[in-house]
């Protein structure tokens, strides 16, 4: 039995109780109220609180925010699309310790040039620092104001995943044997990595608040601003281009133990991006809302400013096969992807791929099953084929 003060400590058993004593149980009535820790009689039935609704919950009354029905009952849906996220998201679980990390140690001490170090740390640095913010985010900012339980349902494993790639990233700065505290405060010293992530503070954090109404026009305005640049270009962008890098040491045989995480982390990172797509266009249509056009121009124009001045930093020698074009390139491809699936303009207009492969990465044929159809080549972890 545990002992509910200190788990991992056995308990003592409770002492026997005299076996001449009948215990005594006080009965209550409805009149009389319960004392601490005393249950009312069952056959007693208790005075129904007027405050609570007992009609059925219809799922045409729920709406993703501002809803009146109960928040606590799942089903009937009206969003099924948020839970199949969810049943999709499970299909996907692994931890960090199932992959096998020795050959990146040989590769990290051995293989590769002091470029390729540059990159693989800084890459780490960065995302280490992001899933922690996108874990608050969802956590403490998003999940709250969603009225509707299966999307609420979603964004709590959302929550825990985010926490298994910090997990992960730590794993591979252990395992690797890097410098923990340099490594984590690089976001703080060098001003390409910490621009990113001040972003994402700014626009993040005027939503870190419990008290936001969000029948209030300007603040569903900004709430809706902050979750799109959150699902459109953090996590669809920001992210999806942020483990290229690795992948591109993983095609020429280095790192390979840490690229396999990554690929885990991406197929998160894409139904991420996708399910925040989606619900700030459901939001935009129940609660008829029109974005500022020049608003949303200009947070893809900072955004592609920190990403050029971060693989200005991360790539300021070229590696093998990759460059600061290629990073830069495969950003604004991406861009113009998610500005469509946003229903906004193309915030590049004519950009084209530079890393044809990087889709490939999640080991999926076409990226259009996460975002426009239903996800058929989701696979439990261990049974994913890296070929």
């Amino acid at each position: 039995m545990l002992n509910w003060d200190d788990p991992l400590t056995p308990a003592s058993p409770p002492p026997a109780a005299p076996s001449n004593v009948a215990p005594r149980t006080p009965q209550v009535t409805a009149e009389q109220p319960a004392p601490p820790g005393i249950e009312a009689d069952p056959a007693t039935p208790a005075a129904p609180d007027p405050d609570i609704d007992i009609e059925p919950v219809k799922p045409e009354d729920k709406r993703v925010i501002n809803g009146l029905t109960d928040i606590n009952q799942l089903a009937p849906f009206k969003y099924p699309w948020a839970w199949e996220y969810f049943l999709n998201a499970n299909k996907n679980h692994w931890t960090p310790l199932d992959i096998n990390m020795a050959q990146d140690v040989h590769d990290y001490q051995h293989n590769m040039t002091l470029e390729e170090r540059h990159v693989y740390e800084n890459v780490l640095s960065y995302l280490t620092t992001s899933d922690i913010l996108a874990m608050r985010n969802i956590g403490l900012a998003v999940m709250e104001k969603m009225s509707a339980p299966e999307l609420q349902i979603y964004q709590a494993r959302q929550v825990y995943e985010e926490a298994l790639h910090t997990w992960t990233y730590q794993h591979c700065i252990e395992t690797i044997g890097l410098d923990q505290g340099e490594i984590y405060n690089r976001y703080r010293v060098v001003p390409e990595i910490n621009q990113k992530i001040q972003i994402a503070n700014r626009r993040l954090n005027s939503v870190l608040r419990a008290d936001i109404d969000l029948r209030d026009r300007d603040e569903l305005e900004n709430f809706l601003m902050a979750y799109t640049f959150f699902g459109g270009i953090f996590e669809g962008c920001w992210f999806y281009n942020g483990f290229s890098p690795i992948f591109a040491l993983q095609r020429r045989g280095l790192m390979k133990g840490t690229a396999e995480q990554f690929q885990y982390i991406m197929r998160d990172e894409v139904l991420h991006a996708s399910f925040g797509i989606r619900v700030v266009k459901q939001i935009i249509k129940e609660e008829e809302v029109t974005l500022d056009p020049k608003a949303i121009r200009e947070m893809w124009e900072e955004a592609d400013a920190a990403e050029s001045a971060y693989a200005g930093y991360i790539l300021r020698d070229p590696i093998l096969g990759y460059s600061k074009e290629d990073h830069i390139g495969q950003f604004r491809f991406i861009a113009n992807r998610r500005a469509r699936q946003l229903d906004h303009e193309e915030p590049f207009p004519g950009a084209e791929s530079t890393l044809p492969w990087l889709d490939e990465q999640a080991n999926m044929r076409k990226e259009k099953n996460f975002f426009e159809t239903t996800v058929t080549e989701y696979q439990t972890g261990g049974a994913l084929s890296w070929d």
